[in-house]
């Protein structure tokens, strides 16, 4: 992980703290630029949204200020080509660079155009584009960092294995950003790392996520348990055997007691996947049919990889479940 990430993690960690302290006990976001916190309307595909500076109150209901600027939030779908390339090619890390927002703003949906239209073209300069986006991701204005996120997205689509080196410093804004309280910038980071457990192949991805799931925060390793358990499937059940299919059993276990229910959830479901792959690739495999039909079952390949322990824990989610007393997806 780099130094940026652990940097922005112990950042979260510190306003955890101190939100833990407040006397109503709930969550409220920082105010990270002079003057007051930028709030916006909900979201709505291809419908101008005006951003109210004297907002302090996070309301996602609030009447938007006359004369100011207005950013429209466009679904992937409805972006069009960049009228004139080269000029946008040019212009476009001054554009991400500005000290004006709606200009960074204009730039992002460019990035997303040429991902979608031109990826070929961008390639040569990706490292420096992703270092900009990761740049607007920390802004504090919610216009920039929502562009950013929806930006992301549509890079890990264009982009897939290609920016896994580029990863760490974005990946960490999302899960930040996902577990904020800012609900249209939250529910737009959670709609970019589905896209990027989608995009990017799992056994690039997996390395990646892993130290997350034991952050000391736990809104930030129930995000990555998220992302964990939908990335697995994608492996496939060779990939799951090439990865270990104990070592993935036991990342879950770990997760089965987590602070968060998200986290135990996504354990769950991440553990009936496992048991579905494991019986798939005895009922496909040509050792099928053994002598000793417990050591091929789920239940003795659980008592025969794992510590009792574990094997206990695996079984009594799998077993419950299967049984149809508890479903957890």
């Amino acid at each position: 992980m780099s130094e940026k990430a652990l940097k922005d993690l112990n950042m979260l960690h510190e306003s955890e703290r101190k939100n833990e302290n407040a006397s109503n006990g709930s969550l409220k976001p920082q105010i990270e630029q002079n003057g007051a916190n930028i709030e916006e309307r909900p979201r709505k595909i291809s419908v101008p949204v005006v951003e109210n500076p004297n907002n302090v109150n996070g309301a996602a209901n609030s009447v938007p200020e006359v004369g100011n600027s207005e950013v429209e939030y466009i679904e992937s779908e409805n972006l069009k080509d960049v009228e004139d390339l080269d000029m946008s090619l040019k212009t476009l890390l001054e554009g991400l660079d500005s000290k004006d927002w709606v200009l960074v703003c204009e730039a992002l949906n460019n990035v997303r155009r040429l991902s979608i239209f031109h990826k070929e073209v961008m390639f040569e300069i990706l490292g420096n584009v992703v270092s900009l986006i990761v740049k607007s991701l920390k802004n504090p204005r919610s216009a920039v960092c929502k562009t950013a996120i929806m930006t992301s997205s549509d890079t890990f689509k264009a982009y897939g294995d290609d920016i896994i080196e580029l990863l760490d410093p974005m990946l960490v804004q999302l899960l930040l950003k996902s577990s904020q309280d800012k609900r249209f910038v939250c529910e737009a980071a959670e709609r970019a790392l589905i896209s990027m457990t989608t995009w990017v192949p799992p056994v690039s991805l997996l390395p990646k996520l892993q130290p997350y799931l034991k952050n000391r925060s736990p809104r930030i390793r129930a995000k990555a348990a998220m992302c964990f358990s939908r990335s697995v499937p994608r492996l496939g059940i060779e990939g799951i055997q090439a990865y270990g299919i104990d070592k993935l059993i036991e990342i879950a276990v770990s997760q089965l007691s987590d602070q968060l229910p998200e986290s135990r959830e996504a354990a769950r479901a991440l553990l009936l996947e496992l048991q579905t792959m494991y019986e798939k690739s005895h009922l496909l495999s040509a050792n099928a049919v053994s002598d000793d039909p417990a050591v091929t079952s789920w239940e003795g390949f659980c008592q025969s990889k794992l510590s009792p322990l574990s094997a206990q824990a695996v079984l009594r989610v799998t077993n419950i479940v299967r049984e149809g007393l508890v479903f957890g997806s």
